[in-house]
């Protein structure tokens, strides 16, 4: 539609809108008939889907074009590196804190066992209680 079809249709609509309480049912029975008619008669619109590619996907690859829609190898290497260095640090990560880990217990081990008091006087409840005294 063009811009003068437009303004007519926004006057028709504005015109009806005014005189609505006005119309008798013959006529609001009417347009409503045409109305289904216009819908029928209105071809419908082909349905298109857009698809968003990076553009550095099919230019950069070899052999990779931008209408094929497969991605080229570099494209997919783009995607696996920094996979591949995300698991390979976060692995990194749980090496590092599980040796430390271990290196806590083992130090705290070594301090109990170095210590003078048997191991089974810190399974006591009231050793607990006495050293509770002794720090106040």
């Amino acid at each position: 539609m063009n811009n003068k079809e437009l303004q007519f249709a926004y006057k028709v609509k504005m015109a009806l809108d005014a005189n609505l309480d006005n119309m008798s049912d013959d006529t609001l029975q009417s347009l409503a008939a045409a109305r289904r008619v216009a819908l029928a008669r209105k071809k419908k619109a082909p349905l298109t889907v857009r698809v968003e590619q990076p553009v550095f996907a099919g230019a950069l690859g070899a052999g990779g074009s931008m209408s094929s829609g497969q991605p080229s190898w570099l494209g997919r290497l783009g995607v696996a590196v920094p996979l591949l260095a995300g698991i390979i640090l976060f692995a990194g990560i749980y090496q590092h804190e599980n040796a430390k880990r271990v290196a806590d217990l083992a130090e705290i081990d070594a301090a109990v066992l170095s210590d003078e008091l048997p191991l089974s006087a810190y399974l006591d409840h009231g050793f607990n209680a006495y050293l509770a005294e002794k720090n106040q």
